[in-house]
């Protein structure tokens, strides 16, 4: 502070008021959330989350449940809270407080809304950024999608009738489908690694395990490279039968036969071509028939037009 300043007092008396007020002014306001009878301050939760102002109605109804933790609208304060969080793009407490409700109030009429919103929070906790990045979900750890895809099979198992079992099991449909494509993109990468074996592996794990999905195809795809490149030829032939039975028309199969060039071809660096093959050496192999097998693939925050409102049900 200038010397000027600091030396008159009429000034300084001012600034002091001033931070004085600004404190009082802070700590009113915070005051300010839970005001009122439970009614009220329910009320004017209702109203925040009306205008979409989501910080102020997280607080409002943080005040609620600490001010009236046994109130009328404790219960409800606590699933309206779930729901604030998530559209203030806060997953992580939405999960955290999804699983609060599901363990206090494991018979209330309404906790199939929380097991629901455990799962769509898990589902969108780790997209954050592909609302702004082109970002290939089957790319990333699979962690979470395993997580969200447990999470909406606890609702389905314990809740088979509930409002939120449809869309649920559209989301698993979804999960499932990218988890499948996850073994394919680790698989391709095995190859680049010349890892054959455990590509092979890859594939068969997707064939055995995840029927109807659309990695299938690719999944006997892989396992026929696979196979052929470690001299295994009457498992990459028996692989190949089962595909030409089940998906007659992959790019891969030629009159019945399997081209083995196909992989290779599709996934050759620029590099080879510009050194002709000198720096790259070893053909990156790749299998990806997703705009052929699955022309609906739904990126992860697509909603069905038949989804159910997130709002929470009334008590």
């Amino acid at each position: 502070m200038p010397t000027y300043l600091s030396s008159n007092p009429i000034v300084r008396t001012l600034l002091w008021l001033s931070f004085c007020a600004t404190l009082l002014t802070s700590c009113s306001t915070t005051e300010d959330y839970g005001r009122g009878t439970e009614q009220e301050v329910f009320e004017r939760a209702q109203h925040h989350m009306e205008n979409s102002s989501w910080q102020v109605a997280i607080e409002t109804l943080q005040a609620l449940e600490e001010n009236f933790p046994f109130g009328t609208y404790a219960e409800q304060a606590q699933l309206e809270l779930i729901y604030a969080y998530y559209k203030a793009g806060e997953f992580q407490a939405a999960l955290i407080t999804s699983e609060r409700f599901i363990r206090l109030h494991p018979q209330h009429r309404n906790v199939d809304y929380a097991y629901y919103m455990r799962g769509i929070s898990s589902f969108y906790n780790d997209s954050v950024f592909s609302s702004f990045f082109p970002v290939d979900t089957t790319l990333r750890d699979p962690g979470t999608a395993k997580e969200s895809f447990h999470h909406f099979s606890e609702l389905l198992n314990n809740y088979p009738q509930s409002p939120y079992a449809l869309d649920a099991e559209k989301r698993m449909i979804f999960l499932r489908n990218t988890l499948a494509r996850g073994e394919i993109n680790v698989a391709n990468y095995y190859f680049k690694r010349g890892a054959y074996l455990a590509a092979a592996n890859r594939g068969r794990w997707v064939v055995e395990n995840m029927q109807g999905t659309p990695a299938v195809p690719d999944g006997l795809a892989t396992m026929a490279q696979a196979y052929h490149l470690i001299d295994m030829q009457p498992l990459s032939e028996d692989a190949i039968k089962v595909l030409n039975l089940n998906y007659p028309d992959y790019p891969a199969l030629k009159n019945g036969g399997f081209d083995y060039q196909y992989g290779s071809a599709q996934g050759r660096s620029w590099v080879s071509y510009v050194t002709f093959g000198i720096f790259d050496k070893r053909p990156t192999i790749k299998f990806d028939t997703r705009k052929q097998y699955n022309p609906y693939y739904l990126k992860n925050k697509e909603q069905s037009e038949n989804s159910p409102a997130l709002t929470p049900p009334a008590s």
